[in-house]
């Protein structure tokens, strides 16, 4: 596994509420980065700073999850569990091109 991939992913809701999975510290610093800046407060500001130091190698991908996943909870952010199984026979039933 890569140094910036999380062990597991956050499920985030974005969009109209589509969930994506943020797989890794880029992802994550991505998505912090595309926050609006008008509602950037603290929580985004600490956990933009830890995707920054884990980009860097000066923490763990894994800090840095525990503080976007934090971050994504505080702004209602992170996607409801749903069955992997399901949501892939979905996807392969709407999309001709995913086997």
């Amino acid at each position: 596994m890569k140094p910036d991939m999380f062990r597991q992913p956050v499920s985030i809701l974005v969009g109209l509420g589509f969930p994506t999975e943020v797989r890794g510290v880029m992802d994550a610093y991505r998505h912090l980065v595309e926050w609006p800046a008008s509602q950037r407060d603290g929580a985004h500001s600490v956990a933009l700073k830890a995707c920054s130091a884990a980009l860097r190698g000066e923490i763990e991908a894994e800090t840095a999850r525990g503080l976007f996943a934090a971050f994504a909870e505080k702004h209602d952010l992170l996607a409801p569990e749903y069955n992997v199984t399901t949501a892939s026979r979905l996807r392969r039933d709407r999309d001709p091109h995913v086997r």
